[in-house]
């Protein structure tokens, strides 16, 4: 799995907190920018996480190129909707040479027959092209496991949900994998700004799953 940034909002951090001034100030937003300094940005920031007062964090996003990703990945991500993507199309690129992600809990007997599974499909595909069926028809042989490629543009409030969601221990393995991926990208162009990013139990001290937890806050409690 490969996560990339490759393009955001110039100044994440200072672009929300004038955003945030602007709200209680008759100064036009050049002006606060200009007049912010780190303190003031920290303190607004800071207010408006404890606040809940996200929507100044919608003037920024981040665009990031997924790959090395599953099927069964990308058909959870765009279930995150106020997000905008494009991916790999298996109608138009040709997968004769298929790669695939195999989960880690497939180990020994198991992983021969996965593997198995896989060469089958790969030489049903490419004999169904050889026999002209369009590729866009043959695809319908490709198992969830088939890699992708994504790129994804979230706005910071809409990774927030994304990091509280997907960062958690209770989230499906893959996609927990990539979220944490991208928190550690997006903390190190705006590490204020995403401080409290994560799942509800480290960023809240709270377990969004309840009796269906993982356990984790308890142990972080004693």
């Amino acid at each position: 799995m490969r996560v990339q940034i490759i393009a955001h909002t110039p100044e994440p951090e200072q672009v929300v907190a004038a955003a945030a001034r602007l709200c209680y100030s008759q100064a036009g937003a050049e002006e606060l920018l200009e007049r912010l300094s780190e303190e003031e940005v920290d303190r607004l920031l800071s207010r408006l996480e404890e606040s809940g007062h996200l929507s100044p964090f919608e003037h920024v996003s981040f665009t990031f190129s997924i790959e090395g990703v599953s099927r069964a990945l990308s058909h959870q991500l765009v279930r995150h909707r106020i997000a905008s993507y494009s991916q790999q199309s298996q109608r138009y690129v040709s997968q004769k040479q298929f790669g695939f992600v195999t989960p880690p809990s497939v180990k020994g007997e198991a992983l021969e027959i996965f593997k198995g599974q896989m060469e089958a499909l790969q030489e049903a595909y490419n004999k169904l092209v050889a026999l002209g069926v369009p590729k866009e028809d043959a695809r319908y042989l490709l198992p969830n496991a088939t890699e992708t490629k994504l790129v994804a543009t979230f706005n910071c409030r809409s990774l927030y949900n994304f990091f509280e969601l997907r960062c958690c221990q209770r989230a499906q393995w893959e996609i927990r994998q990539l979220a944490s991926k991208m928190l550690s990208e997006v903390k190190k162009i705006a590490p204020r700004l995403f401080q409290k990013a994560g799942p509800t139990c480290v960023a809240k001290n709270y377990c969004r799953e309840g009796e269906h937890g993982c356990g984790r806050l308890q142990r972080r409690s004693t």
